[in-house]
């Protein structure tokens, strides 16, 4: 079973960044190599 590993402040400012620029959930689930709930879960990136 894999383990949970919390988002690092570096990947929520990357989050942060990538929807501004209006990429999608799955999009920024892909390049930061994490499931798109995790993602999409986030209600305050930084």
């Amino acid at each position: 079973m894999k383990r949970y590993t919390q988002l690092t402040e570096q990947e929520r400012y990357q989050i942060y960044a990538l929807k501004q620029a209006g990429q999608s959930d799955s999009r920024i689930a892909a390049f930061l190599g994490r499931y798109k709930s995790t993602i999409r879960d986030r209600k305050s990136v930084v």
